[in-house]
């Protein structure tokens, strides 16, 4: 089992994401990147602990790759805008890798130039991409948050429409069971 860890916004949004992958065995939503021990989640929403909100990956690297949740991630949000995702601003919210080893470190870097070379995006990628520090789960009513809260109007605007989306273009990716083929 390996470990990843991204920060692309909400964590509602990068969780509803990342759990419907095959070979993505856990996600925890969290916080990394601040100084301050043990935030909370009204604490990480003011902007000033240096925390994003991040998501926690436990994959199986036979089933899928660093390099393609790199891709998922790089595609599912916009990683060149500085600090904001959608309506969600302010530093929590910034695009970042965590790295964990030196590998993972130089796949975020070659993607990331395969991305800026091939000009996927219409601006430059401003992603940060830093060494894991000390993880901080989320409190509980933000675990599993779509899954449990699908019918409220931020799942159906802004989390729902991402996953349709999402399904369009990763579909060879997705649990087989989610798919209901």
């Amino acid at each position: 089992m390996q470990t990843a860890i991204f920060g692309g916004g909400c964590f509602w949004c990068t969780e509803a994401v990342f759990q419907t992958l095959d070979g993505v065995n856990k996600v925890i939503s969290g916080y990394m990147g601040g100084e301050q021990k043990h935030p909370t989640y009204m604490e990480i929403s003011n902007g000033d602990t240096g925390h994003a909100e991040v998501i926690q990956i436990d994959f199986d690297e036979t089933k899928i790759s660093f390099s393609e949740l790199l891709l998922v991630f790089f595609k599912t949000h916009n990683p060149t805008l500085l600090n904001r995702q959608d309506t969600d601003r302010g530093t929590q919210y910034r695009s970042v890798v965590f790295y964990s080893t030196d590998e993972q470190k130089k796949e975020t870097e070659k993607i990331i130039d395969e991305l800026t070379r091939d000009n996927i995006f219409d601006k430059p990628i401003i992603t940060e991409l830093n060494p894991v520090s000390e993880f901080y789960d989320a409190e509980d009513y933000h675990q599993d948050y779509f899954r449990k809260n699908h019918d409220k109007p931020y799942c159906s605007f802004v989390i729902q429409p991402k996953l349709d989306k999402f399904v369009q273009e990763f579909r060879d990716k997705i649990k087989p069971e989610l798919l209901g083929d």
